[in-house]
């Protein structure tokens, strides 16, 4: 019998290692000049840690997961991606006790699995490089994460990157932009893809990442996030665009960003690079965003955090 390794998965030989090990070490020197620290979770845990707060709707969940029941028939999963479980372990542990920093940052490599097709840039076992601040709401640490990845690619010496940005609002903004969007979207019913069908009631915001060049077409017409924000929301998406201007950091904004994952609120950002190593045309090398409620449902004190995550 010849032994092959699983499809979707890579071994990292001699040669490439040193490669990685460079990519990391550069890292964690430009998170340690930020005040970030090394925060290691397991490869797997309990489903619910990321079907409630991965989002349900989401690909991740609906058809990417690794999952089973082990043993002691406890349902599990390895974990798709970093926030949720970073997340869990600050609760667990009670990392928002007043003798800890405010906000608590912390900084996470390792590997992440989805079950999707194998193809360029896209493996079953891939491995991520992230942070989170928690403990914190404000435009000020928003744009600190944002320059921090900026900081990041500029010292891996990746060219021409651009940044992206879009507000998905507070909760309340949330709710009457999915009224709007699911009204906008009845007429066009049976021209969407299936995905889009299913995910028009449950969350219709997901219908505007769609990949399918019809639903592309439809949600180029629908109404814009930024016309439903409320004062509030309104003064902080402005105040995160005068700080990135501050810094000398351009950006542009895409209201039809809305990010995979379903806890992301107010300030969500991608950066992109048409590095012809990347296979040309703009591709997005960094995401995150905001998640005002994860800490919450996940059984912790209502506070905020923002993180990013980004492939090696």
């Amino acid at each position: 019998m010849e032994y092959q390794k699983p499809k979707g998965t890579a071994d990292l030989l001699p040669g490439t290692t040193n490669l990685w090990e460079k990519v990391e070490e550069v890292a964690r020197e430009v998170f340690d000049q930020f005040g970030y620290r090394g925060i290691r979770t397991p490869m797997f845990e309990d489903y619910n840690v990321f079907s409630r707060n991965v989002g349900d709707t989401s690909d991740i969940v609906e058809k990417e997961m690794y999952d089973f029941h082990d043993k002691g028939d406890r349902h599990i999963a390895l974990r798709p991606e970093g926030t949720a479980g970073v997340v869990r372990a600050y609760v667990e542990n009670k990392l928002y006790g007043p003798e800890y920093p405010k906000p608590y940052k912390v900084y996470y490599m390792g590997p992440m699995f989805r079950y999707e097709r194998p193809q360029s840039g896209r493996q079953r076992e891939f491995h991520q490089i992230g942070v989170e601040a928690l403990n914190n709401e404000s435009p000020q640490i928003d744009v600190e994460v944002i320059a921090m990845a900026m900081q990041l690619f500029k010292r891996f010496g990746v060219p021409n990157v651009k940044l992206t940005i879009n507000t998905l609002g507070d909760k309340q903004v949330r709710e009457d932009y999915r009224e709007a969007l699911i009204n906008f979207l009845k007429p066009h019913y049976d021209e969407l893809s299936s995905d889009s069908q299913e995910r028009m009631y449950r969350n219709p915001l997901r219908v505007l990442d769609s990949k399918d060049a019809g639903d592309q077409k439809i949600v180029a017409q629908a109404p814009s996030i930024l016309d439903y924000l409320d004062e509030e929301s309104q003064n902080y998406f402005d105040q995160v665009q005068s700080l990135l201007k501050e810094l000398g950091i351009d950006y542009e904004i895409d209201t039809n960003m809305v990010r995979g994952l379903d806890y992301y609120n107010h300030t969500i950002f991608e950066i992109m690079s048409d590095s012809p190593v990347f296979g040309g045309g703009y591709t997005t090398v960094c995401a995150g965003g905001r998640y005002n409620g994860l800490i919450s449902q996940l059984g912790g004190p209502e506070e905020g955090g923002i993180g990013f995550g980004m492939g090696v």
